[in-house]
């Protein structure tokens, strides 16, 4: 694993700042003066994604992709980068923000769908996840269970893509081709075998 592919989501290079290579992983760092997101350099319109991860306790991530924006700011915490789009969440299930809301736990579209069944696992070790997206259906998979399939038709996700427009165009057409973000969401996060297949 290297960092070759993947930039900070504003597009400035690789922040190493927040993010490190780590023992064949890319692993988001803890730190106190700000975080940033990650993303392909390359976009994509359907395709298949597989990756396998791990968190620590109380631990929280996401894989986000169809990013309609990357917003970046400076607060109290230092410079931050983010991207906003469909967020495909990890999570300990003793996390608060996961533990506020069945659409917040591992495999859920964050904030929008939670999992239609419980799949098992397991903190501290390495799980893997499968994300497919082909034309406007999504499907999210989580150890080889199929957890979750949805369309991006569908009113509650239309308006979650919706509200993430540039904020300066609350009118643009929805992006249905974007690159694939990593989240640094103040947690230690490892991420392995990633592997992106475009499909037809």
């Amino acid at each position: 694993m290297s960092t070759t592919g993947w930039e900070e989501v504003s597009g400035k290079p690789f922040p190493t700042h927040s993010w490190a290579v780590e023992n064949g992983c890319l692993k988001a760092i803890v730190r106190a003066d700000g975080f940033q997101d990650i993303h392909t350099v390359d976009s994509f319109r359907s395709f298949e994604l597989e990756f396998d991860w791990k968190l620590l306790k109380d631990g929280n991530s996401g894989v986000k992709y169809l990013i309609q924006r990357n917003d970046e700011w400076v607060n109290q915490e230092g410079r931050q980068a983010r991207a906003r789009g469909l967020e495909y969440q990890l999570a300990d299930d003793h996390n608060e923000d996961a533990a506020s809301d069945p659409s917040r736990v591992t495999a859920s579209l964050y904030s929008v769908l939670a999992p239609t069944m419980h799949v098992p696992f397991v903190i501290g070790e390495f799980n893997h996840s499968r994300l497919v997206v082909r034309g406007d259906r999504v499907e999210h998979w989580l150890n080889g269970k199929k957890v979750l399939e949805f369309s991006i038709t569908q009113p509650n996700v239309s308006r979650q893509l919706l509200s993430m427009r540039p904020k300066d165009q609350p009118e643009a057409p929805l992006r249905k081709e974007s690159p694939i973000s990593l989240q640094n969401h103040s947690s230690e996060t490892w991420f392995r075998n990633i592997k992106i297949r475009a499909l037809k």
